[in-house]
């Protein structure tokens, strides 16, 4: 295989027109903008320790598994059963690539006494027997196994950099792409400081010691007629085999989602104004010990998992099952997640890996399994200066901001109010900054919420009262009392309070009511006794009308009858 690789995906500049050999192992050829030059030697050096045997046999074993390409390794120091059993852990099958013949290991023991006696010493029979094992089986790929061995009883300089061009010029000729390997010498990239002038290019390893822990650099020196990454980076090498990091920054080109995904808590949803966390942020939840933090992250994992996606939770202070048995505590049931195969908890001591060591591990998990979430748990836990911090977390972001995956962190904050300097610089990295506190008041601590920032979004700027259930968080209703926002048994003192007040107040509406009523009826059947006295007045006088009317009749009849008896005309 001796395609170029597309670097599209790693933002690099465009791979000339060197002819390259990738490598297969993940970074190296995105740093080197292809792998290695193709039908040419690299130099590979370093202090005893830092991986480069490793690294060869890598670059053989991915170059038949990958790419079909057999190789052939020649040591000067170890013998095959050696190497086999030391590799044996990376998954490495050494002598099931010999028996395909699609491997050559050839130990080469060379006495430096014995070449002193003999008064002479040439490379032709290393040639020969180079060129056979090359022959045999094709090999595209060869590494040397430690250049220093092969000329230990070389010291005249002259003789010593002719032996060393006549090396690199055979392994040109037969046209494959090799990797010879050296120690690091002492001011200097070699012991002989010959070897780097003579090579097509040079990659440097080195095993660093910062405050008691180690951390494997990478850095290409020089890569004729190609451009590469010229920073240093990460490696790691693990049961996994071997990993570069050759990221420093994604830059701030990615894509955005408008899509909202729910933070796990319906009240904290409602706060953010667009009811969750946009898809692809940055979340960091900061606070004092016991408020919260990992349970607010659970139930974002809980809600991502109900939905079907894939979340990763790197623990830096608690086991997977520690994690787990906690959270089942507050109702939360991490493990039916695990068993679904949707969340994977990785967990390590801060002080396993230095920084950059464990943004490659995180980064190799996230490759790996290819979450939608993922959740840090805390980042406060790694120790170190503030700057180097601030720049493997920001790697980080940019990792997940570049692939759309949403972030949360948490933090453990100092004690008191004021906010520090490094919590500050993390959280300008941050999209969202979710603080956790306590409160204390009347003689207890209760737990509040705010949210300081969510770019994007008028969130609430209100504190909110919440507590930890056995159904996970529970968003207490806003109250805000003559003296502010009120919590705990003071919340439930000030509502007693104002319900009582509540109660009085109907109760003297009520007696209002009761008098009024009274006085009601009072006035109504008033007005019926003044109605009934009416209507008997009214009858009187019609009673008297109508005695009149039957008088005046009487009367006139009385008179008509005497006139009768008078005779009257």
């Amino acid at each position: 295989m001796t395609d170029q690789v597309s670097l599209k995906d790693h933002g690099a500049p465009k791979a000339s027109s060197l002819q390259k050999t990738p490598t297969g192992i993940s970074g190296l050829d995105a740093l080197t903008f292809g792998g290695l030059p193709q039908g040419r030697p690299t130099l590979m050096c370093g202090a005893a320790g830092c991986g480069k045997t490793l690294f060869g046999i890598t670059f053989l074993v991915k170059g038949i598994e990958t790419y079909g390409e057999p190789g052939v390794f020649m040591s000067f120091e170890e013998r095959q059963e050696e190497l086999s059993t030391n590799v044996a852990s990376l998954g490495f099958d050494l002598e099931a690539l010999v028996e395909q013949k699609m491997l050559v290991v050839d130990y080469v023991r060379i006495e430096r006494g014995e070449i002193e006696q003999a008064g002479d010493y040439d490379l032709e029979g290393l040639f020969v027997r180079l060129g056979h094992a090359i022959d045999t089986i094709g090999a595209k790929r060869v590494v040397l196994d430690t250049v220093e061995a092969l000329f230990a009883g070389l010291e005249d300089s002259a003789t010593l950099r002719s032996e060393l061009r006549r090396l690199f010029a055979f392994l040109k000729a037969k046209g494959v792409t090799a990797i010879v390997t050296a120690e690091r010498g002492e001011g200097q990239l070699t012991r002989y400081g010959i070897e780097e002038y003579v090579s097509d290019c040079v990659i440097l390893l080195d095993n660093r010691v910062i405050d008691q822990v180690t951390t494997r650099r990478l850095r290409v020196v020089k890569y004729r007629g190609s451009s590469h990454g010229t920073n240093e980076y990460p490696f790691l090498i693990d049961e996994q085999g071997v990993t570069v990091l050759p990221i420093t920054s994604a830059g701030l080109a990615h894509e955005v989602s408008q899509e909202v995904v729910s933070a796990g808590v319906p009240g904290l949803d409602a706060m953010l104004g667009r009811h969750g966390y946009y898809r692809g942020s940055s979340v960091l939840v900061s606070g004092s010990a016991g408020t919260g933090k990992s349970t607010l992250a659970a139930s974002f994992i809980d809600a991502a998992c109900a939905r079907g996606e894939r979340c990763l939770y790197f623990a830096f202070e608690e086991s997977a099952a520690q994690v787990t048995r906690n959270m089942g505590s507050v109702g939360i049931d991490l493990q039916r997640h695990r068993d679904a195969g949707l969340l994977k908890i990785e967990a390590a001591r801060p002080s396993l890996y230095g920084f950059e060591m464990h943004l490659a591990r995180m980064h190799r998990d996230i490759d790996t399994f290819d979450p939608a979430v993922i959740v840090v748990d805390p980042i406060s836990a790694f120790r170190g200066p503030m700057v180097e911090v601030n720049a493997t977390l920001l790697r980080l972001a940019d990792i997940c901001k570049s692939r759309g995956i949403t972030a949360l962190f948490t933090s453990l904050s100092s004690s008191g109010d004021s906010m520090s300097d490094s919590e500050r610089n993390v959280s300008s990295l941050m999209d969202i900054w979710i603080a956790l506190s306590d409160v204390e008041s009347n003689g207890e601590r209760n737990r509040v919420l705010s949210l300081l920032k969510a770019r994007g979004m008028n969130h609430s700027k209100q504190l909110r009262e919440y507590r930890l259930t056995d159904e996970g968080i529970e968003m207490a209703p806003i109250y805000v009392g003559p003296e502010g926002v009120l919590t705990g048994t003071a919340r439930v003192a000030q509502e007693a309070r104002e319900r009582e007040a509540e109660q009085a107040r109907q109760d003297a509406v009520a007696s209002r009511r009761r008098v009024l009523e009274r006085r009601r009826l009072t006035v109504e059947r008033q007005i019926a006794e003044l109605q009934a006295e009416l209507e008997s007045e009214e009858a009187e006088v019609t009673r008297m009308s109508e005695q009149d009317e039957v008088h005046a009749t009487n009367r006139d009849a009385n008179r008509s009858m005497m006139s009768t008896l008078r005779g009257d005309l």
